[in-house]
């Protein structure tokens, strides 16, 4: 068995900029690549030997139709990519600096006005899991409804529900308070809750990170990956709980790698009859976090985040 998987959230370009170690201010030469975290982990899902359904908005653009080719060329569905005609293509400009970190500055286009009249509902309903894992989707309306919406009328039909924060502080300047009270109603309605240490802390107000996992736990997640960067990721069912080794690289650019950690995931646990009964072996949940961890570290030896997944071949 193989499910379908559905990512709902931003499709976008960035524009990376060529000269390493250097910020935005002194950037000269960029070169142009399909981004944005859903669309990571649609590309990492097909790229291992899944089945993965972008859904969002683009540009009706040159910019659009480059994202739209770029994923159907990997085989990722994009028949619920709808193509505006009114808004341009988000766009995001990105610095990599000598350890792999990123200097982010983003250009909101189309991606912000995906509406719920937008979706397809029949393939919503015919998916095992759906993954939210949007940087710009919290932001504001008419996303930002349609997000929480569409993942509430999910946790009612029962589906598999994945969410990722993804929090991105140039996005949320003065406005943390406001982005916590949305993640803890996403997290909630979560079977399956990545999120970075970084970004636990600002969620849960808590420094330690046993504490800070219970926390989501309380709020209704089943299990919680919290990844730690090289030293791998904390994995727990809310019973059992534990750090889960990384393997050793040298990391030239870290985007997209907690997309690919996510894209495994779910690729692996689309291949379950009952992705939720994996909450309850927590051999079978080190052994996929294992994997996944392989899979994010492979994209850090890399530049661009879609064009970085490896497959399964080069994994294994």
């Amino acid at each position: 068995m193989n499910s379908s998987i559905i990512c709902i959230g931003e499709l976008l370009i960035d524009f990376f900029c060529k000269e390493v170690d250097i910020d935005l201010v002194e950037g000269k030469s960029f070169e142009k690549q399909a981004g944005g975290a859903p669309a990571n982990v649609c590309a990492t899902i097909v790229k291992l030997g899944g089945n993965a359904t972008f859904s969002g908005k683009v540009g009706n653009d040159p910019f659009g139709h480059f994202l739209k080719n770029t994923l159907d060329e990997i085989k990722v569905d994009t028949s619920m990519l709808v193509l505006d005609d009114k808004n341009p293509t988000t766009l995001a400009f990105v610095s990599l600096k000598k350890n792999g970190e990123r200097d982010f500055v983003f250009h909101r286009g189309a991606d912000a006005f995906l509406s719920e009249g937008d979706l397809d509902e029949e393939k919503i309903n015919n998916a095992s899991i759906l993954h939210f894992g949007s940087a710009t989707a919290l932001l504001e309306d008419p996303f930002q409804t349609t997000y929480i919406n569409t993942m509430r009328s999910a946790k009612e039909a029962g589906k598999f529900i994945s969410f990722d924060p993804n929090f991105r502080s140039d996005l949320w300047k003065e406005r943390e308070t406001t982005f916590v009270e949305l993640v803890k109603q996403g997290v909630s309605l979560a079977n399956f809750v990545k999120v970075s240490d970084e970004e636990l802390k600002i969620i849960s107000g808590v420094d330690d990170l046993v504490r800070g996992v219970q926390v989501l736990h309380q709020l209704g997640a089943k299990i919680v990956a919290v990844t730690l960067g090289k030293k791998g990721t904390f994995i727990s069912n809310g019973k059992i709980n534990e750090i889960i080794p990384s393997i050793p690289v040298a990391s030239i650019d870290s985007t997209g790698a907690g997309d690919a950690f996510v894209g495994a995931t779910l690729y692996q646990l689309a291949k379950e009859e009952e992705p939720k009964k994996v909450t309850e072996n927590f051999e079978q949940l080190k052994n996929i976090i294992s994997f996944s961890n392989k899979v994010g570290a492979l994209v850090c030896t890399k530049v661009g985040a879609i064009s970085a997944i490896p497959t399964l071949e080069e994994i294994l």
